[in-house]
């Protein structure tokens, strides 16, 4: 039996009065935009990666009981399988702006009926099988 790599993922859909918030990326890692999350470290459970990346992507404090998951995607390639856990929150503390210029040139928030057409395709894909009430979807990479 083939071994193959699994990657674990937390991002945050966090909406405000019919806002969603969403990183862009900068031209050289993409230019589109997307969620705020990343990569469960090792000694870390989903939310606690959740806090952190909020803060280190956006400034923005989250409180572990103010997140819900939400939904779950499990994302495969020949190389890779990874389950991306999605959370939702509608409180924070603090002024979203981007912490990490290198990666988001900024951050903004969208309205949910107008989202930018260069949002990331995964991100469409989650935003499309979330707001359907779909608690799990799956895709090739």
């Amino acid at each position: 039996m083939a071994k193959f790599a699994v990657s674990l993922k937390a991002r945050l859909i966090l909406q405000n009065h019919g806002r969603l918030l969403l990183l862009k990326q900068t031209k050289p890692n993409g230019g589109n935009y997307t969620l705020v999350g990343g990569t469960i470290e090792r000694k870390e459970y989903a939310a606690r990666t959740l806090i952190r990346e909020s803060w280190e992507e956006a400034g923005i404090r989250l409180e572990k009981n103010d997140l819900e998951l939400v939904h779950v995607l499990h994302k495969r390639s020949s190389k890779e399988h990874r389950i991306v856990l999605y959370f939702r929150a509608y409180h924070y503390k603090g002024s979203p702006e981007s912490k990490e210029l290198e990666k988001f040139e900024n951050v903004e928030w969208w309205p949910l009926k107008e989202l930018p057409k260069n949002l990331t395709g995964t991100v469409r894909h989650v935003l499309k099988a979330y707001n359907a009430g779909q608690l799990y979807s799956d895709m090739e990479k």
